[in-house]
């Protein structure tokens, strides 16, 4: 980002030359716009001011560029400056200054691509956050992907990043799980017994009151009912949370806090929260009833928070948790990432913000989209084994984890997907996974080579690395820290997996037109400094793939 940066600052200097010797109107200039050309013939870096300024200046953008161009000197890493229709500055990087950037990226090492624009700014990214009353489904798992690599782009943007799973063990759907694994119960011990008609109907809960009737055999059945399912719903609330922390870790996902709701309750942040927003006024009785009004802020009708009964809304507890996170965990950020049922809460979430007096650029919900998986191009809807849902578990165990990782992330979080189970298991190119992992597994067979051959490579001359395809694999490593950033403010971590495919797209390109390792004596100077870069792709790669939580195999 220095080299940008730098980059804006030579344009702002033409700029201001140019307005001083009266080539150009005053006009005054807030932001220059730097990005990067997809058209290699364009250069390195491309400014787009021409084309801001051309309607206050009243002049056309390629007279402004021509006019500009000639003003940015071209030194330091800099090789050529010039004027592009229809109003660009383009900018292209010597040579050498590109290969002097592998020692650069073999130094970061596992570092490579971090940026400080967090400043250790405290932010909480709580995902998944399902009730613990059912098991993990293909959905919850693209939320589990999306909200685990996004954490680990804040953390390398320097935030300081808590992962967080927000469990329900309170509530209207809490009383209906323990009634129905008790139904479950008194079936596994052949009493007559139904599940509630609002109750969960799973093949999960036969299986989960089955062991549990193993476990703790039918003592149950000679104690009262209230305190039979009080205690049997505690058992299957652990059971519940303890199988959910085993699903998503084969995901590769670990959480920093495992936040009760009832601790909402025995603290006193619900009696806290409520009592902050009746001081308010935004808290309103109506038909029996506790109601904020969350219309006052936008939302598209006020919200129930206490039912007539005296029983909180989960819309209560949300509030009750936000205070939580905001002035008694007193995060910088907080990031909800949500499943696409929970479309209407964002206006709520934002009123509550507002009214608990939080800024709203404080709090981001993300909602992510449903999934479709297919097989053979058919809609697959339902388990093999219980004809429910297909779970998460059964995903993983079927395509792999990386493969879970790789297709939950490489689509945007607002996009509905489809997720091919056969291109997950190719073996072959078409498979984005396997494609990039086999780069990895490549370049580690090349360096094992180089050791067999005794090549010490740590002198090699990176000065020799000039061929279009050594400086295409160096632009594109390079990158990495402009799209570390770029992800972490836009709160978009799908663009990761495309980068890792182009970087391994530019490795295979190099490979199969320099060789690396070669036998003949004289070309040892080249071999040497093909070595060095080759290690600082792997560098990249296995950065990549660290971020999203993938594996980087040695072989394959």
């Amino acid at each position: 980002m220095e080299l940008q940066e730098n980059i804006v600052k030579l344009v702002r200097q033409a700029l201001e030359n140019a307005q001083g010797r009266d080539l150009l109107p005053p006009v005054t200039v807030d932001e220059i716009p730097i990005e990067r050309p997809q058209n290699p013939e364009h250069g390195d870096f491309a400014c787009s001011l021409p084309l801001k300024l051309a309607k206050p200046m009243r002049t056309s953008p390629m007279a402004i560029a021509e006019k500009l161009a000639p003003l940015v000197p071209a030194d330091g890493p800099i090789e050529k400056v010039w004027a592009a229709p229809p109003g660009f500055i383009n900018f292209s990087l010597k040579p050498s200054w590109l290969a002097e950037q592998v020692a650069v990226i073999r130094e970061a090492g596992d570092t490579y691509g971090n940026v400080e624009i967090g400043g250790g700014a405290r932010v909480q990214v709580e995902f998944v956050s399902i009730n613990p009353t059912g098991p993990l489904h293909v959905g919850h798992g693209r939320g589990a992907v999306f909200g685990s690599a996004l954490a680990n782009i804040l953390e390398a943007a320097g935030y300081e990043v808590v992962r967080e799973y927000y469990f329900n063990d309170a509530g209207s759907q809490m009383d209906r799980f323990n009634q129905s694994l008790y139904a479950r119960y008194l079936q596994h011990f052949g009493k007559d017994a139904e599940v509630p008609s609002d109750g969960y109907q799973g093949h999960y809960l036969i299986e989960l009151a089955t062991e549990l009737g193993s476990e703790q055999g039918d003592r149950f059945l000679s104690v009262p009912e209230e305190e039979a399912v009080r205690e049997l719903g505690e058992l299957g609330l652990g059971r519940m949370l303890e199988s959910i922390r085993t699903e998503v870790a084969q995901l590769g996902v670990s959480y920093d806090v495992w936040f009760s709701e009832k601790s909402l309750y025995s603290e006193g942040q619900f009696e806290t929260a409520m009592s902050l927003l009746r001081e308010k006024g935004y808290l309103a009785e109506r038909e029996g009833a506790t109601w904020f009004t969350s219309t006052a802020f936008g939302d598209d009708k006020d919200k129930v928070v206490v039912r007539s009964t005296g029983e909180p809304t989960y819309f209560a507890t949300d509030v009750a948790y936000h205070y939580n996170k905001f002035f008694e965990r007193k995060f910088d950020r907080v990031i909800d990432v949500l499943g696409a049922d929970h479309q209407g809460h964002v206006p709520f979430m934002k009123a509550v913000a507002t009214a608990l007096a939080v800024s709203t650029d404080r709090l981001d919900l993300v909602i992510h989209q449903l999934v479709t998986l297919k097989r053979g191009g058919e809609a697959v809807r339902v388990s093999k084994r219980t004809g429910d849902l297909v779970t998460l578990r059964e995903l993983v165990e079927e395509v792999g984890v990386d493969a879970c990782r790789y297709f939950f992330l490489h689509r945007s979080p607002e996009s509905q997907m489809e997720f091919d189970l056969d291109l997950a298991k190719q073996e072959s190119s078409d498979n984005p996974v396997y494609y990039i992992q086999y780069a990895h597994a490549r370049i580690s067979s090349i360096l094992r080579l180089a050791q067999e051959r005794g090549i010490d490579y740590q002198d090699g001359d990176l000065s020799l690395l000039n061929h279009e395809a050594e400086l295409a694999l160096i632009r594109k490593m390079m990158a990495l820290p402009e799209l570390i950033e770029m992800m972490a403010r836009s709160l978009e971590p799908h663009h990761l997996p495309h980068y890792a495919v182009q970087l391994a797209t530019a490795f295979h390109w190099f490979y199969e037109r320099c060789r690396v390792v070669s036998s003949d004596p004289e070309d040892i100077a080249i071999t040497k400094a093909r070595l060095k870069l080759v290690e600082a792709v792997r560098v990249v790669l296995a950065r990549c793939l660290s971020l999203m939580i993938m594996g980087a195999p040695e072989k394959m």
